[in-house]
């Protein structure tokens, strides 16, 4: 196997410096895209789907519990599957904690197409407690795009509530999903993202001085 090449001290640190003065221009682009992403239209969705829990059967609206924003994670779990998809399973195993998000005013859940026992028992299986529920009976994974043709496809939709009037602010998908994990990125998803005092947001939107908001998460009102 090739290794990297051994050099001095002085010249890997002016290597690495080269190289980080790249990373910080990219995380600058994607400051850029995320004020982008704040800014996107969106489009009106149905309330009123039947997804069924271990709290009952809840419609879209109640699935914000209470909070303006929801980012729903589209785990490919087929009806006849005996497992969900190892993919996904990557991905919730990075989650954050909900605490931090629900403390932005997000609630974070996952929805599958398989019935509420086989997602029960496979989230036992996987050590996770975060909210996941069951869309089998209605149409909602064929019209956000996370079954198509009968063939379950991954990814995250965003939503946005008004009131009583949900919208969906965005989707992605395919490696789309690959950077999900950390408490930052879920919020550089949502409409009004980290609500800190540096980003380039809407005009009115919450914000607070950067960190301030940041807590333990038993430490939360």
């Amino acid at each position: 196997m090739t290794k990297p090449p051994v050099v001095d001290a002085d010249e890997w640190k002016r290597q690495l410096l080269d190289f980080r003065e790249r990373e910080k221009a990219l995380t600058r682009e994607l400051d850029v895209l995320n004020a982008q992403r704040r800014r996107l239209p969106m489009t009106p969705v149905r309330a009123d789907y039947a997804f069924e829990g271990t709290d009952g059967s809840r419609t879209l609206l109640e699935l914000f519990d209470g909070r303006s924003q929801l980012i729903v994670y589209h785990f490919m779990f087929g009806p006849d599957w005996e497992a969900g998809c190892e993919g996904c399973s990557w991905v919730v195993d990075a989650m954050s904690h909900p605490a931090h998000l629900n403390a932005r005013d997000v609630s974070l859940v996952l929805v599958s197409r398989s019935a509420l026992s086989n997602l029960l028992a496979y989230r036992e299986r996987m050590g996770w407690d975060l909210p996941w529920y069951s869309s089998l009976d209605t149409s909602f994974n064929d019209d956000m795009g996370a079954t198509i043709d009968g063939e379950e496809n991954h990814g995250a939709s965003v939503f946005l509530r008004n009131g009583d009037d949900v919208f969906r602010t965005y989707f992605t998908e395919d490696r789309g999903v690959e950077h999900l994990g950390s408490h930052w990125t879920y919020l550089d998803l949502v409409p009004f993202g980290r609500q800190e005092s540096w980003e380039d947001s809407p005009e009115g939107w919450p914000q607070d001085p950067a960190y301030s908001a940041q807590r333990r998460h038993d430490e939360y009102e």
